[in-house]
């Protein structure tokens, strides 16, 4: 499989799930562009052009929908597809979506009927709020007449649907350049039709009402109203494309030369360089469309001055956890760095990844998250700072590049000298038995973070299993760099830190009755027995905590109650809080989405473990990714979801794409 042949053909996508199976393109800042297979808007976050503003504001819908019509020279109307915002009366009819696949990660769909083949494309141009949507007319007439009704909802991304479309829109128009404000505090949208004999009516601005199906089974307002502010008309040949640039960028000498053509073959050909950079065990693997995911995720910060990053494209970069409504985390980000930087070949950017977390640290703590439209972060995790040292040690171990470890050793001791002290939160060691305790009332500190209102659904107060299995891990990676790089000054005994906890874990973890490790112990109710995956940490690590006489046992406990074919369950069905389905609105949600949820990322260290007990069976690690490859042609086409049911179907929820899904799949391809 060439870089330049990696298409995704989606069986049955007209008829099958066309409005259930979804499609992203990002742009390297955030923004993105996003929708279902059959066209029907179900989600606030479905567009055209979903651009990334700097804070404050943050990512804004610009482009919400386009009605597509073919005017035949008979005088015969038809829509590209189903009609996404039909009216009432509206009679017009369709032309059948019979093909959707993905060419290098971009999205194609084509229409057939009446003898007429037309085919759609969309894509992104990379570092900029721009989207190139573009038509072909293969079969059926020498020309016809492509008319477009652009409708917006100028919002911010995550703002609800029902926000008043009454917005004093304006538009400006100069030559084929046509601008569209809304309010003194969004972007521009600016439109331009690449075609000829062109034209742009404008009649006096039509509304239409949206139902967003998918917002309604989330417990969220559902009804949007959308405005247009006219038609766009353009003449389509068989020898020549209609391309509608989509844009909140300026106006400038670089967009308004720009040559379409150029841009998305110049797009092409920096995702097959992607694909061309990446571990070469990818290539004749279904991993291979993983590289191409992955990229998704990977962006400038939009915390990020311009002017400080020498054009937006040099140092800074982060992670967005997962679309379409996370940001950048920092246990996310530290998690997914091997999977989708070191296995693509992108070191460079992995280690700007590393740095901009490093000057973000706070009283020994990596940020937890940044919100949307702040520039500051939130620091409530006890697990993201020290996976910042697993991520360091892969990117260490990856590249040879030691200058990294050694620029970060200071900060690496630091964060230690706070964890033995006590920091924020309740993070610290206990001084009885050397391992670390966390939690605050009303604060969720580890990966299993719901929280809806002041309820915290699984606090985990006290000492976690996968907290003290990181931290081991981290105590032993320091010890060996600062050993390594002869790092002066007074140290922590690091040596003896980590041998202590290694002893007391696994003489306080072992829960004898259930032959597997307690979830917590010293929590607020005891010691805990779920039965939850956070205990395959304690074998999976570089540096396993967990005494190897015991890890079959584990394996075979997590094995037989948490593996699915996507993913590990976060409790066993057993416990009296399990939830099978992952469904209704934020409190029904949050309720579940611990408590039984499929996680895909979890596989990850599962796979890792398992290759701990089962060295010799390294080419079953494939069979064990199948339910991954399948889910491809699922939810998002190409990516691989956030969470799924824990029963059968496994149905898949929560982001349509998500970092650290695809990483560790990615990863553990390659195992």
């Amino acid at each position: 499989m060439t870089a330049s042949h990696v298409v995704r053909h989606v069986p049955l996508a007209p008829t099958a799930n066309g409005n259930e199976r979804e499609w992203l393109v990002t742009n390297g800042l955030g923004g993105y562009a996003s929708g279902t297979i059959g066209g029907t808007l179900t989600r606030r976050y479905h567009a055209n052009l979903v651009a990334a503003a700097p804070v404050p504001t943050g990512r804004v819908v610009m482009l919400n929908a386009l009605d597509e019509c073919l005017q035949l020279e008979d005088g015969r109307v038809f829509s590209l597809g189903a009609r996404v915002l039909r009216s009432d009366g509206d009679t017009v009819q369709s032309l059948p979506l019979t093909a959707f696949w993905l060419d290098l990660g971009l999205p194609i769909w084509r229409f057939e009927g009446e003898g007429i083949v037309v085919e759609r494309s969309l894509a992104m141009l990379h570092g900029q709020n721009t989207v190139l949507i573009t038509w072909h007319l293969l079969a059926g007439a020498a020309q016809v007449e492509l008319q477009l009704r652009p409708y917006l909802q100028f919002r911010l991304h995550d703002s609800p649907v029902r926000e008043d479309a009454r917005t004093p829109y304006q538009v400006i128009s100069t030559g084929n350049h046509y601008e569209i404000t809304g309010g003194p505090d969004l972007p521009t949208l600016r439109l331009r039709l690449l075609s000829t004999r062109t034209s742009f009516t404008l009649d006096g601005g039509r509304r239409c009402e949206n139902i967003y199906r998918r917002e309604a089974e989330r417990g969220y307002d559902y009804r949007g109203t959308l405005w247009s502010p006219g038609l766009l008309r353009a003449a389509l040949k068989d020898t020549t494309e209609v391309i509608l640039l989509a844009t909140t960028e300026p106006w400038d000498d670089s967009l308004a030369s720009l040559r379409p053509a150029d841009a998305l073959r110049d797009e092409r050909n920096r995702r097959a360089a992607l694909i061309e950079r990446a571990d070469p065990a990818l290539r004749d693997s279904p991993a291979n469309e993983l590289v191409l995911a992955a990229d998704s995720f990977i962006i400038v910060p939009p915390r990020a001055d311009p002017g400080d990053l020498d054009g937006r494209d040099e140092r800074a970069r982060t992670v967005i956890a997962g679309y379409h409504w996370f940001t950048d985390w920092g246990r996310d980000t530290m998690i997914s760095l091997e999977g989708l930087t070191l296995h693509t070949g992108r070191h460079a950017e992995a280690a700007r990844i590393l740095h901009t977390f490093a000057e973000h640290i706070r009283d020994g703590l990596l940020p937890n998250l940044f919100l949307e439209h702040e520039d500051t972060g939130l620091y409530n995790t006890a697990d993201a700072t020290l996976w910042f040292f697993h991520a360091i040690d892969r990117y260490d171990a990856v590249t040879g590049d030691h200058d990294l470890v050694r620029s970060l050793l200071p900060k690496l001791v630091d964060i230690v000298r706070h964890h033995l002290d006590g920091t924020r939160f309740g993070i610290g060691v206990d001084p009885q038995d050397g391992l670390l305790r966390q939690g605050a009332e009303g604060y969720q500190l580890t990966w299993m973070d719901a929280k809806v209102d002041d309820w915290v659904v699984t606090p985990r107060r006290g000492k976690a299993v996968e907290i003290n299995a990181l931290w081991y891990n981290a105590l032993r990676l320091l010890a060996g760099w600062v050993e390594e790089y002869q790092l002066p000054g007074p140290l922590p005994p690091l040596a003896d830190c980590a041998e202590r906890t290694r002893t007391s874990f696994n003489r306080r973890f072992w829960y004898a009755d259930g032959g597997y490790l307690f979830d917590v112990v010293d929590g607020e109710h005891g010691d805990d027995p779920a039965c939850r995956p956070n205990q395959v940490f304690a074998i999976s690590l570089r540096h396993p905590v967990l005494d190897g006489d015991r890890w079959q046992q584990v394996l075979d406990v997590v094995e037989q109650r948490l593996l699915t074919p996507l993913g590990l369950r976060s409790l066993s069905a057993e416990h009296p809080d399990y939830k099978a389905k992952y469904d209704g609105d934020l409190r029904a949600r949050d309720a579940a989405y611990h408590q039984g949820t499929v996680w895909a990322w979890l596989i990850g260290p599962y796979v890792d473990a398992w290759l701990k007990v089962h060295p010799e069976r390294r080419h079953e690690v494939r069979a064990l990714l199948d339910g991954m490859w399948a889910h491809l042609d699922d939810g998002c086409i190409g990516s691989i979801s956030e969470i799924f049911d824990a029963e059968p179907p496994f149905a898949p929820r929560g982001c349509i794409a998500q970092a650290w899904s695809v990483a560790e799949v990615l990863r553990v391809s390659v195992a």
